[in-house]
């Protein structure tokens, strides 16, 4: 075998069967590594040799004559010089190829082959001049570099079995030459040490083999966790994209969506409010609850949507229990009214620290929860203070959760089977309706937010969500919002109301409802539209109030629009957007441009209740 053949290394075993055969990307590794580890060792190998030189001349300078001592210490610098030369080549060189390490290797054992001859020819040659003694030392010497160069050749071992032939035979032979006895039995030991020798050096090239085996099989597993762990980066990206293209498509089906439903609730109001024949008006009632009952499901599969996506955040600022309070007043009311229910609020001039967004998001679930399964009493949002933290809760008088469902209610999709306590006779519709992700939305917010919520309920009485929030500190009260009272009816004869709407049947639709209720009306189709006979109209005949779309023509929002009359008229003229996405965050522009928002579908109910609001218009 050729000598730079012999530092690849053969097929590990493991558990009995050899492993699949090395690749060339970690042969290539093993051969630059081995020859890297060679040329380490050459500094050591070098004083060595250098110190061996100066040990071998110190014991036989005297005895040995002049010519012969020569004849061994020229070409022994000169090799040692060369050796030197070509360690110092390989640190300044920029080896690439496996032909280039090869070379390199090949070139380091020629010059470790001519070291072993020299030594081997200092034996021979300086053996019969010394006493006991001095041969002593120089077997000792020469051993030594037998023993010493075995880690280095111990991935070669041709080359090692080469190295102790032209280093420990000649001297074997000299001392066997000698003629007598001793030197005969001498010899005989010295072939025993070295045959043992051979044999460490064996058992340490096996030793050898399996840490490399190791290496190499360590490796091999590194290389396939990574491409595992890439394969598995590739499929989380695959799948955060595919979670955001669903996200993204939901949110664009239901804008679509909502826009009809937005359109018949309208035109199913003002079919109503003229019907005459009660028959006609229950299921005019009908198809604007199945219309609130759509717009409560988008909003559900939208949370879950939002959170699953990582796209909620959580950022708590302090705020006044009183910022949620009016707007689940403004909400709700009108529904607890509908239902003969209370709706109470207690306790809104309390601060917290948490996340207002997430905190009222989970109040608006835990709210319509409570009003859809109870049929009769009441519902309380109250916050307190207990300890050192705020507590959260909304109670309802309705039918209860069993025991045996409470571990289940904030799963998604369960629904609770309400069952009638004594003397409450059959359960409404009303209460087996959705589609069992409020509770769940409610739980996942609840998390996200670090805050858990708690349930206590006991069928037949009621039941009661709690959540527990630091409290907070702020340096000013927001500012008052007009109360008002929920009404089934409103007039807003002697109103000017500007509608801007890019939706035929949504636009006729308002104008149907709105001329009913008593409102003047001025409905555009475009914000060029509603510019264009703002410029014609004198700012002092200022509306009173703008109900605007958010998608208007392409590159223009509502926005837009409301910003342009403000900027002709009035900067403080009432504004509502509506809007049929929930996903594109309009709770900041809603802030700082001072609107407010409804999300399409929008029930009859919830549209008088905010322009009432808007407009501070005393109900009937």
């Amino acid at each position: 075998m050729p000598l730079d053949a012999q530092l690849l290394p053969t097929p590990a075993v493991h558990g009995g069967s050899a492993s699949p055969p090395l690749n060339e990307e970690f042969a290539s590794a093993a051969l630059s590594e081995d020859v890297r580890s060679s040329f380490d060792y050459m500094p050591a190998i070098l004083a060595g040799n250098l110190a061996g030189i100066f040990v071998v001349m110190l014991l036989f300078r005297k005895q040995t004559p002049l010519a012969v001592t020569l004849a061994w210490l020229v070409p022994a610098s000169v090799g040692w010089a060369l050796r030197l030369w070509l360690y110092r080549s390989f640190l300044r060189s920029r080896t690439e190829t496996d032909d280039q390490w090869r070379r390199w290797r090949r070139l380091w054992n020629y010059g470790t082959l001519f070291s072993a001859a020299m030594w081997g020819l200092v034996a021979w040659l300086f053996y019969p001049f010394g006493d006991s003694n001095q041969r002593t030392a120089l077997i000792i010497v020469v051993y030594t570099f037998c023993v010493a160069v075995v880690p280095v050749l111990a991935s070669q071992p041709r080359t090692y079995l080469l190295f102790g032939a032209l280093c420990f035979l000649p001297m074997t032979l000299r001392v066997a030459l000698v003629g007598n006895e001793y030197g005969l039995q001498l010899a005989a030991i010295l072939l025993l040490i070295f045959s043992m020798t051979a044999l460490l050096a064996r058992n340490y090239r096996q030793a050898l083999q399996r840490v490399i085996d190791l290496k190499i099989h360590a490796d091999e597993l590194a290389v396939q966790l990574r491409g595992e762990k890439l394969a598995a980066e590739e499929a989380r990206r695959a799948a955060e994209v595919a979670n955001r293209a669903k996200t993204q498509f939901f949110s664009a089906a239901s804008h679509d969506l909502r826009q009809p439903l937005h359109a018949m609730g309208l035109f199913a109001e003002a079919l109503r409010s003229k019907a005459q024949n009660d028959e006609v008006a229950h299921l005019v009632n009908s198809i604007n609850a199945s219309v609130d009952a759509l717009e409560s499901l988008f909003s559900e599969l939208l949370d879950i949507t939002r959170i699953d996506s990582g796209g909620v955040t959580v950022e708590p600022r302090p705020f006044e229990i009183d910022d949620i309070l009016l707007k689940l007043r403004l909400h709700f009311e009108p529904t607890a009214f509908e239902k003969g229910l209370a709706l109470r609020l207690r306790g809104g001039k309390q601060v917290v620290f948490a996340d207002p967004l997430l905190v009222e998001r989970i109040l608006r679930n835990l709210v319509s929860n409570a009003i859809r399964y109870t049929s009769d009493g009441t519902v309380l949002v109250s916050a307190r203070r207990r300890g050192e933290q705020i507590l959260l809760q909304v109670w309802d008088t309705g039918a209860g959760i069993a025991v045996e469902e409470q571990q289940h209610i904030f799963e998604e999709f369960y629904q609770v089977i309400a069952r009638a306590g004594p003397g409450q006779g059959d359960l409404p519709v009303d209460q087996r309706k959705g589609l069992g992700l409020g509770l769940a939305i409610v739980k996942r917010l609840s998390d996200l937010m670090g805050t858990p919520i708690e349930l206590r309920s006991q069928p037949g009485r009621g039941t009661v969500f709690s959540l527990a929030l630091p409290p907070g500190r702020i340096s000013r009260s927001p500012a008052a919002v007009p109360a008002y009272k929920s009404s089934v009816n409103v007039t807003l004869a002697g109103r000017h109301i500007v509608v801007v709407e890019d939706e035929p049947a949504v636009r006729a639709g308002l104008e149907v409802l709105l001329r009913e209720w008593g409102a003047t009306l001025s409905t555009f189709d475009s914000l060029a539209a509603v510019s264009a006979w703002s410029l014609a109209q004198a700012p002092a005949d200022v509306p009173d109030l703008l109900i605007v779309d958010y998608r208007l023509e392409p590159g223009c929002t509502g926005t837009d629009a409301i910003r342009a009359l403000r900027r002709h008229f009035a900067s403080d003229i009432p504004a509502i957007l509506v809007t049929g996405s929930t996903m594109t965050g309009h709770e900041n522009e809603a802030h700082d441009d001072n609107y407010h928002l409804l999300i399409k579908p929008v029930v009859p109910n919830k549209l008088r209740a905010m322009i009432s609001f808007k407009l501070g218009v005393k109900p009937r």
